[in-house]
């Protein structure tokens, strides 16, 4: 049964900040977090991630970002990753989880979430709106 999530990008300042947060609100009695696996331990979520999450009412006010560890992963029953060399980097370093790690875009047509970082106003817009209906759809398949 899953009760936690690790949510996993680049540097942990974009896209896993935010899937973090919406997975929070769509899951609110599972504990979910997230890490970059080159992640750039102790930086604030990327300023413009925060301004279209806060457009949107999503706050990524006190994230912190952490590198992603194999014993971080072993705390969490399940790790959603943006794109097939994030789940490549976990089998890599962590054999063990990747049976339990499975693309945040699972249930998208598209299931890569691109990186957004240092591109325009647009590109963060268009990834937000892709966590969203992603972390919609996992919240509807793992609440029943």
């Amino acid at each position: 049964m899953v009760k936690s999530i690790l949510v996993v990008c680049t540097g942990n300042i974009c896209r896993s900040p935010i899937g973090e947060r919406l997975l929070r609100q769509h899951l609110p009695a599972f504990f979910v977090a997230s890490a970059g696996v080159c992640g750039l331990m102790g930086y604030a979520a990327d300023t413009r991630a925060q301004e279209v999450a806060a457009l949107h009412g999503v706050s990524l006010e006190g994230h912190v970002a952490q590198k992603l560890t194999p014993q971080l992963m072993r705390e969490y029953d399940l790790i959603l990753a943006m794109e097939p060399q994030h789940l490549n980097h976990i089998s890599a370093i962590a054999p063990e989880i990747r049976g339990r790690s499975l693309l945040f875009g699972q249930w998208l047509h598209t299931r890569v979430i691109p990186d957004p970082y240092r591109k325009s106003h647009e590109a963060y817009e268009y990834v937000f709106d892709l966590l969203g209906r992603a972390s919609r759809q996992w919240a509807q398949r793992l609440s029943h």
